[in-house]
This record gives C-alpha cells, sequence and structure tokens, in this order.
C-alpha cells in the first residue's frame, strides 16, 4: 500500500483506534486510554477519513499490541481482532534500529518515537498526543499535529 496522503500515529492513538474500533464502550474500561473519550475516538476516526492510508511500523505495533490487550476477555478477544484488521489495511514501514539509535533524538525520544519522525516526509503527516514527540516533529520542521489540540479545537477536552 502506498502512494497519497499518509497518517503516522504514534502508539497511543493506535490503542485507541483499536480498542474504540473493537467496541467504542471498552475506551472508558480500559486502563490505558484514562485520557480519552469516545468523543476522542470519533474524532480519530475522522482525522483518519482525510488520509489515503495509515502508515505503522513494527515499533508502533508491538507497543499497540502490548497496550491495547491489557483487558479481560471477552474485550481482548475482539480488541485482537480489530488489532488484526489495522495491521492488515495499514502500510506497515520499518526502519533499522542501529540507524535510528544514530539520530540527535533518540536519546530523548526513544526507537519508537524516533522512528515515526524518519517516517514523516513530504507526503506525511504524524499525528501524536504526546508533546515531545510533538515538539521532536516541529523541530524537525515536519508536518506534525497534536491530537490534544484538535480536541481542544472539538471541545471533548
Amino acid at each position: 500500500m502506498s502512494g497519497g496522503k499518509a497518517l503516522v500515529l504514534d502508539s497511543n492513538l493506535l490503542v485507541l483506534l483499536v480498542v474504540g474500533g473493537a467496541d467504542a464502550g471498552y475506551i472508558r474500561k480500559h486502563k490505558r486510554l484514562d485520557a480519552f473519550t469516545e468523543a476522542d475516538f470519533h474524532l480519530l476516526l475522522s482525522v483518519i477519513d482525510g488520509f489515503d492510508r495509515v502508515i505503522v511500523t513494527p515499533n508502533t505495533l508491538a507497543e499497540t499490541w502490548s497496550l491495547a490487550t491489557q483487558i479481560a476477555e471477552p474485550a481482548r478477544s475482539r480488541i485482537a481482532q480489530n488489532f488484526k484488521h489495522l495491521v492488515q489495511h495499514s502500510d506497515e514501514q520499518h526502519r533499522r534500529s542501529i540507524q535510528i539509535i544514530e539520530r540527535d533524538e533518540f536519546m530523548r525520544l526513544g526507537l519508537t518515537d524516533s522512528v515515526m519522525l524518519t517516517l514523516n516526509q513530504e507526503e506525511n503527516t504524524l499525528l501524536t498526543a504526546d508533546l515531545d514527540l510533538y515538539l521532536g516533529g516541529m523541530r524537525l520542521g515536519l508536518d506534525v499535529r497534536n491530537f490534544n489540540h484538535l480536541r481542544e479545537a472539538a471541545g471533548t477536552i
């Protein structure tokens, strides 16, 4: 899957997407989504609709799986099915860790976030709820948007 406008989502937003996509009611029950609401999930979906594809990495997928499945059955199985759907319908891109650890932002942001900054090229937009990642993208002059700013504008926070 390639071409067109692409959206890169951080792991927190991928968890919101996977959990909410399984059942929006799970958002208020999921301990990793305390900061988000069902309205935030619908806002995220509306943002995603403005793009041709979603880019993920093995790093963000691993974090998303680990965080999203921290819930009891039957929610866990439904979330796992939705995670599978995400993987099948995303554009997965890989960056070699040996190259990422040499980047200036690695020590400050870590591996997963540093990888996301390498994906944010001309046609890509990075959407994050993480202030440090947002500021890191801004420092590099990338097309980066803070999901919390969108939430404020939409009145969900």
